[in-house]
């Protein structure tokens, strides 16, 4: 398991695509970059997807991460929104895949617990606390941007989980065993 890796997170949507970029080093996470890809004045759904495509490849030649972590489509009342959100994904694992890169899909609420630890949170809530995890100074307008952060922030717990294989009783134990892991 790669311990300083790159890792690319998207919010695939077909009228904005969020993305947010982190440089894992074992336990460390530092931001790299995050915001929006805005789809919404292009008038076709071909342009769209193009679109999608090309900006993903151009993030991923500009940024050289190791992986790829994406949201995956929900299951949804309206077909014809998780049909253009499925095309969605699938173009941008698509210019992962031109790229070589890995990828792994993450369901909704497994982002949000991984963040917040509550697995129905809301944008704001996950936002809020990748402003903690990470460091962000400001959360942007557009919260797909985090919502991308956040899928690359889950990626990283889940492939390279932080702590040891340890249990502990209590947060104060925790805390008592590992005093450099708490921020003042």
């Amino acid at each position: 398991m790669r311990k300083d890796r790159i890792i690319l997170g998207i919010d695939p949507g077909t009228t904005v695509m969020g993305y947010g970029l982190i440089h894992q080093k074992g336990d460390k996470i530092e931001l790299i970059a995050l915001g929006v890809v805005k789809l919404n004045k292009l008038s076709t759904p071909s342009q769209k997807l193009k679109k999608i495509f090309q900006k993903t490849l151009a993030i991923i030649d500009e940024y050289k991460p190791n992986e790829l972590a994406i949201e995956a489509q929900f299951f949804g009342k309206n077909v014809q929104s998780m049909l253009k959100l499925g095309r969605a994904q699938g173009v941008a694992i698509a210019a992962a895949l031109h790229r070589d890169m890995d990828y792994t899909e993450y369901e909704p609420k497994k982002i949000k617990k991984a963040i917040t630890g509550n697995g129905n949170a809301s944008k704001e809530q996950v936002a809020a606390m990748l402003k903690s995890i990470i460091g962000l100074k400001k959360v942007p307008d557009l919260l797909d941007a985090t919502d991308g952060l956040a899928t690359a922030v889950c990626h990283a717990y889940q492939r390279n989980p932080i702590g040891d294989k340890k249990s502990y009783g209590s947060w104060g134990a925790f805390i008592s065993d590992n005093p450099e892991r708490v921020k003042k």
